[in-house]
């Protein structure tokens, strides 16, 4: 590190308890006290080269000894005893780590140019600037000056080393990065080298002390950072500063830095203000800050009280990019003073209620294709944030849908918040609904029914369709209506199938192909591919049509007579024949396949209807 020697006489300064002689051989005429510490010196060194001390030397009246305050010189004692040294033109050392207090102490003494050619001022504000040209040396003078205060502020010192560290943190890497080079025999030989990384600096800035490390992320924000740069730095710093996994009195300085500055253990107090602070400090720029470490942050300043305005800023960042998040850094403990449910589904809801209000003005702006009247277009290779939300959301319901003191419309109040777009396969709120139900056994039919309203028994895959008609939880309404959505979904299969085999048997004849017809093979799948003659096909199309006669005959007696659960499970769940549902085994898709039945097929002659008759409805929910 750099240094500037000034003086050429040997030290003639020794310590005697708490003070500092000087033997020169003649008596001391001035005694100087600076704290607890006395210095006995002569008048002429030191009026020779400071208007302050040569001012309250003449003022000084009296025969007896000289004896002058100065409590309140910038770095005490020990910077008084370096300009003394100087004022004797004793050797003396500059560097970095005490530059700073002597050009502030030779400003408060005024040992400027009128008193002698190279004086103080002029000389540490020479090598001052020197020192500005290292990171080092200039991460060292700004730790120095909190003792130099408020001359370092007024002398613009302070805003010096921050402006030249804001310099070089934005300048390549590649040109910051030290190369050592040795002069040897006239050969120069270079280090080995050193590959330079952009957060090189990072360690150090995270020392600072909180006023300065502010205006140190200001300054680089000017300088044109990059916002994802300045998060990482914010990051880090956060990461030394606080613990974000629970209350815990923060940190020491627990490795070997040698830094002016160490962490101190800090209240709680302390450590809310310095969270407020870095969350003003965070980049607004949406997707710069991971959405992982915005819900640590969150989670902390609950624990910590933080001020409304902080926790309500987080929130927003975190529904700005909350497609981002995961399940298990929602689960937010409850710290609010009602305590009255496991999780802060309060939270959770206000941050999903921000995502949705800028996915909407987004879609308004930009006319996103993918939303038309409502719906979304059905593409099995797009993931929206909007259906990542949805899925998330779904996930969150089944996770704390057993907490018994969860009420039903705060259950309901997070359901709707999704639109009913979003979802293309409703498994997964089907899911957190049964949940639901089997941890609140008391609702009563009218709220069980107003619960399963959230849910779209058409959008329901097969093993959930299955499952649900099973399902003694459910409403029976809500079973019947997806007894009736699966045999709607078996006559369009069925009518899919028919429309196959009638369209390759037009185009086998008009080819010329003289096959019989009771020799076609079309391929079926069915748990697994297998060749179905037309004949096999229509004998198993003959069955399924009774089946669906059956059912179909089934449900509206039952309907009609209102009969018991028993009864109807007996008719209907044992006629399903398809592996159960596993609810844990949820998985939520981007997007569904909605089959739609062709046109003008047919079966032994006769059209099947595109879609179901009138008396084939049932009410909805």
């Amino acid at each position: 590190m750099a240094c500037m020697k000034l003086g050429s006489k040997a030290d003639v300064f020794h310590l005697d308890g708490h003070t500092w002689l000087c033997s020169t051989g003649l008596s001391s005429d001035v005694c100087i006290e600076v704290g607890e510490t006395s210095f006995h010196l002569h008048k002429f060194p030191l009026l020779s080269r400071s208007r302050l001390l040569e001012k309250l030397i003449r003022e000084f009246s009296g025969n007896e000894k000289c004896v002058l305050q100065l409590q309140t010189i910038p770095g005490g004692a020990k910077t008084f005893l370096r300009i003394a040294k100087f004022c004797y033109d004793v050797k003396l050392e500059l560097t970095a780590t005490n530059v700073v207090s002597l050009r502030c102490a030779s400003e408060y003494l005024e040992m400027n140019e009128d008193y002698g050619e190279g004086n103080l001022i002029k000389q540490a504000e020479s090598f001052l600037n020197e020192v500005f040209g290292s990171w080092v040396g200039t991460f060292k003078a700004l730790e120095t000056c909190e003792d130099a205060l408020p001359l370092a502020e007024e002398l613009h010192i302070v805003s010096r080393c921050i402006d030249c560290l804001a310099t070089k943190a934005c300048a390549e890497p590649v040109l910051m990065s030290p190369v050592s080079t040795v002069l040897w025999n006239g050969i120069h030989s270079t280090s080995k080298p050193h590959t330079p990384t952009e957060d090189w600096w990072y360690e150090d800035v995270a020392f600072l002390k909180l006023p300065l490390f502010k205006r140190f992320m200001l300054a680089v924000a000017t300088k044109g950072m990059k916002p994802e740069r300045i998060s990482e730095v914010v990051m880090f710093y956060t990461k030394r500063h606080i613990p974000l996994n629970g209350r815990q009195s923060s940190f020491q300085n627990g490795n070997n830095r040698t830094h002016g500055s160490t962490l101190h253990v800090t209240s709680d107090a302390d450590q809310r203000t310095l969270l407020e602070e870095i969350v003003r400090l965070l980049p607004n720029q949406k997707g710069v800050t991971p959405t992982k470490f915005l819900l640590r942050l969150l989670r902390t300043s609950m624990i910590l009280q933080a001020s409304p305005s902080c926790r309500e800023n987080l929130e927003r960042k975190i529904g700005a990019q909350f497609d981002q998040a995961v399940l298990e850094d929602l689960l937010i403990t409850n710290m609010g003073y009602s305590m009255e449910t496991l999780y802060d589904t309060d939270c959770v809801q206000r941050i999903i209620d921000h995502f949705v209000l800028m996915d909407q003005d987004q879609n308004d702006s930009t006319l996103n294709p993918l939303v038309h009247e409502g719906q979304l277009v059905r593409d099995s290779h797009s993931f929206t944030p909007m259906t990542m939300v949805a899925n998330l959301v779904d996930s969150y319901l089944a996770e704390v849908a057993p907490d018994v003191n969860l009420k039903l419309p705060k259950f309901l109040s997070l359901a709707a918040v999704i639109p009913e777009y979003a979802r293309a396969l409703d498994d997964g709120i089907y899911r957190a609904i049964d949940i639901y139900l089997k941890a609140h056994p008391w609702l009563t039919d009218s709220e069980r029914e107003q619960l399963c309203r959230i849910m779209n028994c058409q959008k329901l895959s097969l093993e959930a369709s299955t499952h649900a008609a099973q399902n003694e939880r459910l409403p029976l309404r809500v079973i019947v209506q997806v007894l009736f959505f699966e045999q709607l979904r078996l006559r369009t299969s069925v009518a899919g199938w028919l429309f196959v085999s009638d369209n390759l048997e037009n185009s086998q004849n008009h080819s010329g192909n003289l096959v019989p017809r009771n020799e076609c093979m079309i391929p079926i799948s069915s748990g697994g591919d297998q060749n179905v003659t037309v004949n096999d096909m229509s004998g198993r199309v003959s069955e399924l049509e009774k089946e669906c006669l059956n059912m179909k005959q089934e449900i509206e007696k039952l309907v009609k007579t209102k009969g018991s659960w028993d009864n109807f499970y007996n008719r209907f769940a044992l006629k399903l024949k398809v592996k159960p549902f596993d609810l844990k085994s949820v998985k939520m898709p981007c997007n569904g396949l909605e089959v739609k039945t062709p046109r003008k097929a047919v079966s032994n002659g006769k059209q099947i209807p595109d879609t179901c008759k009138l008396d084939d409805r049932i009410p909805d929910l």
